[in-house]
């Protein structure tokens, strides 16, 4: 064998070897095809949460949305499985962190049959807030798994909002 066998693109073979490196009769082309059939579900996975599960916490974090409006700055985490004990939010000028641990426990015991199973998971949000938001009028609910905090903005902060009107050209 010759260094130049190992190099796919470098062959200037027959079609019918070239068929069978398609078909996979080449190590190294099937190498290739693993690597990158590997590092296609490894970015998949991030993007989807990692977990595979569909319950809204993975390994990036649960389900986050911020909007901003004149008024305020609202911020929505969904959290299935979590109660508002599970949850803390800490406020700094600039940063709102919510922390939040799910820990669930089942057991059932009945006719000699012992089962026990223990999920737990952790996460933590930071969300850069803007100038102008008023934290100590912070408000936050949680209702049907999902935590909403809503950060007024102070009056300064909506007096210093200017539209401007956009002309057709």
């Amino acid at each position: 064998m010759q260094i130049s066998d190992l190099i796919p693109w470098s062959r200037d073979k027959d079609k019918s070897q070239a068929g069978e490196r398609e078909n996979g009769a080449n190590p190294l082309v099937s190498l290739q095809r693993d690597i990158n059939e590997v590092f296609e579900d490894f970015w998949h996975r991030v993007e989807n949460g990692w977990t595979g599960r569909n319950d809204g916490v993975g390994m990036i974090g649960p389900s986050t949305d911020v909007t901003e409006t004149e008024k305020s700055v609202d911020v929505s985490i969904e959290l299935p499985g979590m109660t508002e004990k599970d949850i803390d939010i800490s406020l700094t000028s600039d940063s709102m962190t919510i922390r939040g641990e799910k820990k669930i426990e089942h057991k059932d015991e009945r006719k000699g049959v012992y089962m026990s199973e223990r999920s737990y998971g952790s996460f933590y949000r930071t969300v850069p807030l803007p100038a102008g938001v008023d934290t100590d009028k912070a408000e936050a609910t949680f209702k049907n798994g999902v935590l909403t905090v809503s950060l007024p903005k102070t009056a300064e902060a909506q007096a210093k909002i200017k539209r401007i009107p956009v002309n057709a050209a």
